[in-house]
């Protein structure tokens, strides 16, 4: 990885509702952001690839993580990387519907780089959006 042409990381989207992923590719698109998108409907799903790494598949720095899904919820999955040696540096923003303390709390406790709300309007979610872009552009992760 050369500084003139670094690689596009890899963004891991772990999110089960069709339209909220399409919502999240249309909000990539408005804003240019070329990061790879890789989309796993569950926790289990999630964790399958992030543990699945391969020189021609490296793995996602950054996840943005709904809290309501089948067989392995939000909260789970962040439980179970943040006990994983390799995985528990993943940065993780939480983009859900859910406005309880209580999820807000856990998901803090659990290191959550963010917890934005949805359904923002389609304008402000693209703007939210442009902000995480802003943020991974700007932070250095580790190769």
């Amino acid at each position: 990885m050369s500084l003139l042409n670094p690689v596009p990381m890899t963004i891991l989207l772990v999110e089960d509702d069709e339209v909220d992923v399409m919502n999240v590719k249309r909000a990539f698109k408005k804003n240019n952001i070329s990061n790879p998108l890789v989309v796993a409907s569950n926790g289990i799903e999630a964790l399958e690839v992030l543990r699945s790494v391969s020189p021609d598949r490296p793995r996602p720095k950054i996840v943005l993580l709904d809290l309501n899904m089948p067989r392995m919820g939000g909260i789970e999955f962040l439980k179970e990387i943040r006990q994983d040696p390799e995985l528990s540096s993943l940065s993780v923003f939480v983009m859900t519907t859910s406005n309880e303390d209580s999820d807000k709390i856990e998901a803090f406790n659990l290191n959550v780089a963010g917890y934005i709300l949805k359904p923002l309007s389609m304008d402000r979610f693209i703007s939210a959006v442009s902000t995480l872009n802003s943020y991974w552009t700007l932070c250095e992760f580790p190769g």
